[in-house]
């Protein structure tokens, strides 16, 4: 079953005309010909933005039930929808940033990377007839992953499986040394900070160059966000997610609003609006600071501006 919109747009404003037909595109609407347009069944209420807007400035627009009469209609009403030639263009992107990592700066080849990422996902939600399409995508966007880590992030953990965070007492956790990744990058910083303002404030760091030898964590010191660490990724939480979970710090709305953006910036997923300015700002530390140690105190200022913004209601709006 399909539902078809037929419609006759308004000669003016020419801004609606574009609009309407931007978003037949972005809803991956099968046409039938120009001014009759099919959505499946069940998608059907995706058309009803579209309705009122076109009626709203003088033109007409319908939604009827249409049902193939015979297998063979319904194929081609179905090959309407066909994602191929998308899947194919998306699959280009890939290996053209695949093959251009070596020439390119780590926040523009991972800003690159979100957005491959992001285009995937809105082609996926189009996608109302998948076949094996959609695990080819998936599995060359992992490997994508792999290559930016292992070109800019080496040693970036793999995530345990989600058996469950255990709670633990931040008074038993003071005066420590934590270990983790030297050049730490957003969620490492992030962390790195998490640590010293809520969870132990007299916290050292310590900075491993090769932290698949460092397991366990190197004598009387926490490891995190490295395989074999204690804190490390868990199903799809980053590190900064986990420690919040561990320690009782995931009901506070400024710092889920900061794990978000880290979770965006170290995974990808949905984007986050403070996302792209954080990442600048934290590119240019980490060219200003080739020291870790103060490059972490540099870092925590941002976070505690992130921090107090999301306290005050003056964070950009999601």
């Amino acid at each position: 079953m399909f539902l078809i919109l037929i419609l006759t747009l308004p000669t003016q404003p020419n801004a609606i005309r574009v609009r309407v037909w931007r978003s037949l595109k972005a809803l991956g609407c099968g046409a039938l010909r120009d001014g009759a347009y099919l959505l499946p069944a069940a998608q059907g209420a995706l058309f009803d933005p579209l309705v009122d807007e076109v009626q709203a400035h003088g033109g007409t627009a319908s939604v009827l039930d249409l049902s193939p009469r015979t297998p063979s209609q319904r194929d081609e009403m179905v090959a309407l929808f066909d994602r191929s030639e998308a899947y194919a263009q998306w699959q280009a992107s890939v290996a053209q940033l695949k093959s251009e990592l070596d020439s390119l700066g780590e926040t523009e080849a991972r800003r690159r990377g979100r957005s491959v990422a992001e285009a995937l996902q809105n082609l996926l939600r189009i996608d109302y007839y998948p076949g094996a399409a959609p695990a080819q995508a998936q599995a060359a966007l992992e490997a994508l992953r792999q290559a930016l880590d292992a070109r800019f992030s080496h040693g970036e953990p793999s995530a345990v499986a989600n058996h469950g965070i255990e709670g633990l007492d931040a008074c038993k956790f003071q005066g420590k040394r934590w270990a983790t990744r030297a050049r730490p990058w957003a969620d490492r910083l992030a962390c790195a900070w998490l640590i010293r303002r809520f969870i132990d404030p007299a916290a050292t760091f310590l900075w491993l160059k090769e932290p698949s030898t460092a397991k366990p964590a190197p004598r009387g010191a926490l490891g995190f966000d490295y395989d074999g660490a204690r804190f490390t990724h868990v199903g799809v939480r980053v590190t900064f997610e986990v420690l919040l979970v561990s320690f009782g710090l995931d009901d506070q709305a400024p710092l889920q609003r900061v794990a978000k953006v880290i979770r965006y910036l170290d995974a990808g997923g949905i984007p986050a609006p403070e996302a792209a300015g954080l990442e600048t700002v934290l590119s240019g530390l980490r060219a200003i600071h080739l020291d870790d140690d103060a490059l972490v105190k540099a870092a925590s200022a941002v976070f505690d501006a992130m921090h107090a913004a999301s306290q005050s209601g003056e964070a950009s709006p999601s």
